[in-house]
């Protein structure tokens, strides 16, 4: 079994205007072509009362970077009290949403992730021997790279959810 270790997890909360619609566009475009994950939305699910909706949506994006290491970012979105209004911006009116929104993003580093050295007892204790004395470094250095992803990407939605907001 491959080992996943998570190695930050960070949170976004937001209230007021923000265009629900480009924050989706902007994070999937900034994991899928930017940083080259593969994104899988896991879980979608809408309930409306009026003419306010609660979304919630579980991604999971994942990258390989070698044959030993995998980088696995779960975002969680929670969106409440959403409505659609019209905001004059740069003055041209535009549609946008009105809500609250909760974001958490989970980054997770996986160490054989096809779990080639599980296969026997002593192949399982090679591994732990690997990644106790042999590669600490690199592992270190992977969870840099993870962790660094997942602030970047913390930063750049609440740059954007700012962006839009404030205008």
């Amino acid at each position: 079994m491959s080992e996943k270790e998570e190695v930050i997890k960070e949170k976004l909360d937001h209230s007021g205007l923000f265009d629900f619609k480009g924050l989706y566009s902007f994070a999937h475009g900034w994991l899928s072509e930017d940083k080259n994950y593969g994104v899988v939305e896991e879980k979608y699910s809408e309930k409306v009362s009026g003419n306010s909706r609660e979304i919630n949506i579980e991604w999971v994006a994942s990258k390989r970077v070698s044959d030993y290491f995998k980088f696995e970012i779960k975002i969680r979105y929670s969106i409440s009290g959403l409505t659609d209004v019209e905001a004059e911006i740069d003055g041209e009116k535009k549609r946008l949403n009105k809500g609250k929104i909760s974001l958490s993003i989970t980054g997770n580093l996986i160490k054989d992730p096809e779990s080639k050295w599980d296969k026997q007892p002593l192949t399982r204790f090679f591994r732990d021997i690997y990644n106790k004395y042999v590669i600490p470094g690199r592992v270190f250095s992977m969870e840099s790279i993870i962790e660094k992803d997942v602030i970047t990407l913390k930063e750049e939605l609440k740059a954007f959810l700012e962006l839009v907001g404030r205008r």
